[in-house]
């Protein structure tokens, strides 16, 4: 006999089209921030509908119509879309779609493949601030670092203004470049660009003119902090670094040179389709002709030229310079003290090596008397802090990123 009492055992609940999917399905799934590619069904309303295929139905919104209204104006029946998946399943049982999140993913894809690829883009430049220029590419903006800039689009702003650097800026606007991505995060929204390594055939066949050691004739066409740009030819320049404008020391590369000057200068580096030269190489070398002068124990008179971290730079005569240690005073307010910039004092040398480039002295002030065997042990450390050109030493400014980079 058939009871009428209601039956305490739970009802299974009915499997959603979509679980029995994932369960039985082959093909690859797609879950919520995937792309997936669909078929135009039709419009109704403020709804755009879409054969997902095997998975259902899927829906684009109004929201969505206003965002992307030029591409849903043109799309038809049977026409094929990508999308990103929002929810696999909505309040009406369909897939909720977003042609404007999937247009951004598929951008990012793309940016990140430029970069890795290194394939060259042309962009116009739309805005410009102080530290770079603003470019669009596939209606999104991306930047592109002054620092990035090639050397004949460098702003060439002495005493580095910032308000003049945005001028030069500003009349790159509306050019086109050719840049390549060397940045892209999509959840910083970061699209970074560079002019730097990107050089058409032109310019290419124009370098491959040159060699290392080429000596050659330009007009100088900018003069900043870190050196002198001088032009090679029409839409190619050189940069000749403070270091490498004279063997003397320079502090103003203004002080030798004007823009619209013609200079001598050979080449010492291409790299990466930029040109390095010296125009103190044009000259003689003061450190070769001071060879049969100078010896180690030799008492030399000396001006003080410039205090740095390891002491005191002194020059003996025009382009040749030694270092005198802190060690040779009690600490750095001491030395200054007793040697002041721009006079004379006795010095012995304690380290000459004219092939080197390299001299250290012993301060001889005071009634100090000089050493007749210098211990060579005692110099180690005094040696190590001058391992490198003191014409060098005696000249380092910290060039911006575009300077050739003299760090590379």
């Amino acid at each position: 006999m058939q009871s009428n009492v209601p039956t305490t055992e739970k009802r299974q609940k009915r499997e959603h089209p979509m679980e029995y999917l994932f369960k039985t399905v082959t093909v690859p799934t797609p879950r919520v921030g995937d792309l997936v590619e669909g078929t135009v069904i039709g419009k109704e309303g403020a709804r755009l509908f879409i054969d997902l295929g095997p998975f259902g139905s899927g829906v684009v919104y109004y929201s969505e119509f206003v965002e992307m209204r030029d591409v849903v104006r043109n799309l038809r029946s049977g026409d094929t879309v990508t999308m990103k998946v929002l929810a696999l399943e909505n309040d009406e049982g369909f897939v909720e779609l977003s042609l404007a999140a999937a247009g951004q993913e598929i951008v990012w894809r793309d940016a990140e493949t430029l970069m890795r690829d290194k394939k060259q883009l042309i962009l116009k430049v739309v805005e410009a601030n102080s530290g770079g220029l603003v470019l669009e590419w596939k209606g999104m903006q991306g930047f592109l670092p002054a620092s990035q800039l090639r050397v004949g689009h460098y702003p060439r702003v002495e005493g580095g203004d910032k308000d003049k650097i945005l001028e030069e800026l500003k009349k790159l606007i509306g050019q086109m470049l050719p840049v390549t991505v060397i940045s892209a995060i999509p959840k910083e929204g970061k699209l970074i660009f560079s002019e730097k390594g990107v050089e058409s055939e032109e310019i290419k066949e124009m370098i491959s003119k040159y060699k290392v050691g080429d000596v050659l004739e330009g007009d100088v066409t900018g003069i900043v902090d870190f050196g002198v740009f001088i032009k090679i030819e029409e839409g190619l320049e050189g940069l000749a670094h403070i270091s490498e404008l004279d063997w003397g020391l320079v502090d103003d590369p203004n002080s030798l040179f004007r823009v619209g000057d013609k200079a001598k200068a050979k080449i010492i580096s291409i790299k990466d389709g930029k040109f390095s030269l010296s125009v103190k190489a044009l000259k003689p070398d003061p450190w070769q002709e001071s060879k049969e002068k100078y010896k180690k124990g030799d008492i030399v008179e000396g001006v003080v030229i410039r205090f740095n971290k390891y002491g005191a730079l002194i020059s003996i005569e025009e382009g040749v310079s030694g270092l005198v240690h802190i060690s040779e005073f009690e600490n750095e307010k001491v030395m200054k003290e007793k040697i002041e910039l721009g006079k004379t004092y006795p010095f012995q040398i304690s380290l000459f090596e004219p092939n080197e480039r390299k001299m250290t002295l012993v301060y001889l002030g005071e009634g100090r008397k000089p050493t007749p065997t210098l211990a060579v042990g005692a110099l180690t450390s005094l040696e190590a802090s001058v391992g490198e050109d003191t014409t060098k030493v005696s000249q380092k400014k910290e060039p911006l990123d575009v300077a050739q980079d003299k760090k590379e």
